[in-house]
């Protein structure tokens, strides 16, 4: 199953676009042998400002698409439990996972209504660079609990 993060706007060479790469290039290479792969980032702009504008910058990503989007108001879960659900998703025969995370205003809310689910880091309010490095972490944090590798501890 291929995972895709899919977000609107660009991180260029900040230390969290550094981050993001390392954890999706781990989540990769411990996913494949597993079916979980590859893992990869689809930075989007939209043509004109506001939610409405990202959404179809979003969607032009989506095809076939299990939608989860991340959002500060989505269902919190653990990380065992997220990767549960991962795994199951595989199982299921999913072929593309995609993770969205808006602009700076969240996510259109017909593009949210259109997701299969929702993902939030926790009731805080976190800078969208940073929301992309823990959904990389939790991904590769995923791939690891799934292929049972010690990078998880209870």
């Amino acid at each position: 199953m291929r995972l895709s993060i899919v977000a609107v706007g660009r991180l260029g060479r900040t230390p969290e676009a550094g981050l993001v790469r390392l954890y999706v290039e781990r989540a990769t290479a411990v996913g494949r042998p597993i079916g979980l792969g590859p893992v990869e980032v689809i930075e989007v702009e939209a043509r004109k400002p506001g939610r409405a504008s990202e959404a179809r910058a979003l969607e032009a990503y989506l095809a076939d698409s299990r939608i989860i989007a991340c959002d500060e108001a989505g269902r919190a879960r653990t990380s065992r439990d997220l990767s549960a659900e991962i795994g199951r998703l595989r199982d299921d025969g999913i072929r593309r996972l995609a993770f969205l995370i808006g602009g700076a205003d969240g996510l259109d809310p017909a593009l949210r209504a259109q997701a299969h689910d929702t993902l939030a880091f926790g009731p805080q309010t976190w800078p969208h660079a940073l929301a992309r490095v823990m959904l990389a972490e939790q991904i590769y944090r995923t791939t690891t609990l799934l292929a049972g590798g010690p990078y998880h501890r209870d």
